[in-house]
């Protein structure tokens, strides 16, 4: 069977991931033992995410046929605000790793006058920089299952 252009396929020692375009939202695959002369099977696990996978796995299904696969699920679609912000996690967390100050951090975010020296100890924009360090390690620790499944 044949999927069509991947817009990424990547194998790694455990697998093959591939994502799919779609204009209803892409499909993310992974095939654990790669094997193009076997028929597609779907294996779900019977956990706290079953609901999505199986949601997931039905979009799947209809985009394979020809068909309308649906939008994914709406608790599972980020925001632009939401987009933004993890992004922000994202930099500020590089930045803390290279070992910026969070002075640093707020004025390449925020811009320099917004993270100027005099009153930053105060500045409720170090409180915001420090929660953006703070919320990206929780998502890389872990906490990008919370995206995963909409929360």
């Amino acid at each position: 069977m044949r999927l069509g252009t991947a817009l990424d396929d990547r194998t790694c020692a455990d697998g093959q991931h591939v994502v799919l375009a779609d204009p209803a939202g892409e499909h993310r695959l992974w095939f654990v033992q790669p094997a193009m002369h076997l028929p597609l099977a779907v294996v779900i696990p019977l956990d706290k995410d079953f609901a999505f996978r199986v949601a997931g796995a039905q979009r799947f299904r209809r985009w394979l046929e020809h068909r309308a696969s649906g939008q994914p699920p709406r608790s599972m679609l980020l925001t632009k605000r939401h987009r933004d912000r993890l992004v922000s996690m994202l930099r500020a967390l590089d930045m803390h790793r290279a070992e910026h100050s969070y002075r640093e951090i707020a004025a390449t975010l925020f811009g320099e006058k917004a993270a100027s020296e005099r009153g930053w100890k105060t500045l409720p924009l170090r409180g915001q920089t420090i929660r953006l360090v703070q919320d990206a390690n929780a998502i890389v620790n872990g906490g990008y299952l919370k995206l995963l499944r909409g929360n």
